[in-house]
């Protein structure tokens, strides 16, 4: 789980990309160049790269962590094969 500071910061993290996509709809109202464009969509990209990137650092360190501590067989292969999906979809997607 993440705990309040954590929270705050993706959260601030989360409003900036909000702002960001805001201004790439702005950006094709106003017919500007499509690769000025394209460089603020990679820039979106690039934020909600780095918030998922927290995410999982902090999964990491929680969630699989307290099921490796747990000494249960079941739920630490429960949690890493639900952390190999997630591997398995940013080498698709990334």
């Amino acid at each position: 789980m993440l705990d309040e500071q954590q929270k705050a910061a993706l959260d601030k993290r989360l409003r900036r990309i909000e702002g960001q996509i805001g201004g790439v709809r702005n950006m094709i109202a106003e017919d500007r160049y499509c690769v000025d464009i394209l460089n603020q969509t990679a820039a979106v990209v690039a934020a909600l790269r780095t918030a998922e990137n927290l995410i999982m650092e902090n999964h990491l360190n929680t969630c699989l962590a307290d099921a490796m501590r747990s000494g249960d067989p079941d739920e630490h292969r429960k949690k890493t094969s639900e952390v190999m999906e997630i591997i398995a979809k940013y080498r698709k997607h990334g």
